[in-house]
């Protein structure tokens, strides 16, 4: 496989003032080329350290990609930086000079502007239709290849489809391909998936199996370096199939399938109008399932009763119930199971009640402690769950469990 490496440039970048985007989709996209991408480097706006990085990469890898600092200011360096680390010199080249002058036309052009319109000698221009900065592409003499990138995402994505990635194909630097599918499971852990697929994970070989824990989640990735897209459906189908069996009570999609839109689809199958009542979670769950474009036509709404007297007249919770089993009950969450019924038009309801945290908790009810009721015309469900983590783990896992298991409710009618 060809060996790839990422530089960023830009001190914001080491003092964690922005996230560092850039390196995660030129990661995954070297992934799908099936570029080996062993190191990403992080570095500041200094001309010596960014030389020094790029001798670096150069002594380990045929393709290095190099993202920031080359806008107008003092401190873009990067083109000149590489210009030094390869002893090319720079190059004022007219041809940039009026391409820059045309996007100011009708307006003074601030003349630092023209520090963009250098090149490294022997370099090609890179074409920014998003912005101002030119990408660079040089090769060296033994035939590596670096590729200089602006900063902002909207001007590098671009850029890397439509100029690196065919200029890779073209020279046949980009043979096979890595092929990747990733199966989304709620309400188990990540530990309890491992021993469960044990076996599959111990005898790997292709495609790769890595697990990825998420709140209330666990994604199984199954990686393979292929030839051709129907090479990686053949090789990835046999594992996918046997993944899914294994974990079929707690698996709701693939890839870019989340929870919210597999409940989504499932209740525009079962026709269903689904209300909520929420305490503990705030909102949560009816936030996760508005995420989606087009709920409002299976999901009435969500009513927030978080104090005790919001519980009783809102959703008719009887003070009886409160007194005598509290509100992280399942006594409670089936009265406010039934008052979120009321809601007109409701064919199926859910509620959520608990102890997020910190405090509020005791030995018969510690922290973490929610009750679901979750109901139809035809039957009522409660489960108990005892949750772990902050006051913020705990409600965002309350809310994905409780998907989860109407996710299961809906399979059972």
């Amino acid at each position: 496989m060809l060996k790839a490496e990422i530089i960023s440039v830009g001190t914001e970048l080491l003092l964690g003032q922005i996230v560092n985007t850039n390196a995660q989709f030129l990661a995954q996209q070297m992934a799908e080329l099936g570029l080996a991408l062993y190191f990403q480097t992080v570095v500041g706006d200094n001309d010596l350290r960014i030389q020094s990085v790029v001798k670096q990469a150069l002594e380990r890898a045929q393709v290095v990609i190099v993202t920031g600092g080359l806008g107008p200011t003092e401190d873009d360096i990067t083109r000149e930086s590489v210009a030094k680390a390869l002893e090319r010199e720079l190059i004022f080249t007219p041809e940039i000079a009026r391409y820059l002058a045309s996007i100011f036309a009708g307006r003074e052009m601030p003349a630092n502007n023209l520090r963009q319109a250098h090149l490294p000698s022997g370099g090609v221009l890179l074409p920014n239709p998003h912005g101002t900065a030119p990408g660079i592409m040089l090769v060296t003499g033994q035939e590596q290849y670096v590729f200089l990138l602006p900063g902002p995402p909207r001007e590098m994505q671009p850029m890397f489809w439509d100029y690196v990635v065919p200029h890779l194909h073209s020279q046949g630097l980009v043979q096979g391909q890595v092929c990747s599918c990733t199966l989304h499971f709620v309400g188990i852990g990540e530990s309890k998936v491992a021993q469960i697929l044990e076996d599959l994970i111990s005898s790997q070989t292709v495609p790769t199996i890595a697990l990825y824990s998420r709140l209330g989640e666990v994604d199984v990735r199954l990686t393979a370096y292929v030839s051709s897209a129907a090479q990686a459906e053949l090789v990835l189908a046999p594992v996918r199939s046997l993944v899914r069996e294994r974990l079929k009570e707690h698996y709701y999609g693939d890839n870019e399938c989340t929870l919210p839109r597999a409940v989504g689809l499932a209740l525009l199958a079962a026709k269903h109008q689904l209300s909520l009542a929420e305490s503990c979670t705030g909102g949560l769950v009816g936030h996760l399932i508005t995420s989606e474009p087009g709920s409002s036509s299976y999901f009435l709404g969500s009513m927030v009763c978080y104090a005790n007297e919001a519980k009783v007249e809102i959703l008719g919770v009887s003070t009886k119930t409160l007194h005598e089993y509290g509100a992280v009950s399942e006594e409670c969450v089936r009265e406010m199971l039934a008052g979120a019924m009321r809601l007109g038009g409701a064919t199926i309801g859910m509620a959520v009640t608990g102890i997020a945290g910190p405090e509020g908790g005791s030995s018969l009810k510690p922290v973490g402690t929610v009750w679901l009721a979750l109901g139809s015309k035809a039957k009522v469900q409660t489960i108990k769950l005892t949750l772990r983590g902050d006051r913020s783990a705990i409600k965002e896992r309350a809310a994905r469990l409780a998907l989860g298991h109407l996710l299961n409710f809906l399979r059972q009618e």
